[in-house]
């Protein structure tokens, strides 16, 4: 499989190394200094970018009708625009928050104990923390704000804040400290004990793998995805 790789930092070059070990050619490692030479020649982009420029790789591979697996995150504001323009183009697009096997486990773990914790709102109160590294420009992580939303979707919930939570809202605390790959904490709170889920990534691997497992099962489909269906979670 010939990969092209929207975003070369320190990602990027994990994923190239774990996509050359399992037999696969990169054909393009972009960053903000070259061209998109050589997308043309790929069977899928995967995109670790940053937020401003992530749409524009988005869209520059689906106008070659190449199929994109898509990590950066900070962009989601046109995510519908991205969806829209990949049905339009009958192309293939697979955004994920997080593509360790892990945290994609975390997400079922934190629906369900949301679902079992929505009769107790009134004893539990909700909040999130998230930890990353202080080159991560978006604030709260994408891995938190799918955290927030799994809980939304199973409570009575309704947004999320990183101010002080309201009524309905869930507090997100974001911090960022050196060389840490992504933590996220999930917490119930009441007056007399505290509830605690937690993930702790170790380093980058698992990212990295699940991204090039992702543009490995994308290849001949058509449509909009997620890790769930990489991972047969449904």
């Amino acid at each position: 499989m010939k990969i092209a790789l929207l975003g070369y930092g320190k990602m990027g070059k994990v994923i190239e190394r774990i996509a050359l070990e399992r037999g696969h050619e990169i054909v393009l490692k972009k960053d903000e200094s070259n061209t998109y030479e050589g997308l043309e020649t790929a069977d899928v982009a995967i995109d670790f970018s940053v937020p401003m420029v992530a749409v524009d790789n988005i869209t520059k591979a689906f106008h070659l009708n190449i199929p994109v697996v898509c990590g950066t995150t900070g962009w989601l504001e046109r995510y519908d625009e991205v969806v829209k323009l990949c049905q339009e183009k009958n192309g293939a697009f697979l955004y994920g928050s997080n593509f360790s096997l892990g945290v994609n486990l975390f997400f079922e773990l934190n629906n369900y104990l949301a679902k079992m914790m929505a009769r107790f709102s009134s004893v539990y109160k909700v909040s999130m923390e998230e930890i990353h590294h202080t080159q991560k420009l978006d604030s709260p992580s994408g891995t938190a704000i799918s955290l927030a939303k799994g809980v939304i979707e199973n409570s009575a919930y309704t947004s999320w804040t990183e101010e002080a939570a309201g009524e309905n809202q869930i507090h997100i605390e974001a911090k960022r400290i050196e060389n840490v790959p992504g933590t996220h904490s999930v917490y119930y709170s009441s007056d007399v004990d505290f509830i605690e889920i937690k993930h702790v990534a170790h380093n980058r691997e698992g990212f990295a793998l699940g991204a090039v497992l992702a543009a490995e099962w994308i290849q001949g489909k058509k449509g909009v995805f997620s890790m769930k269906d990489v991972l047969d979670l449904k």
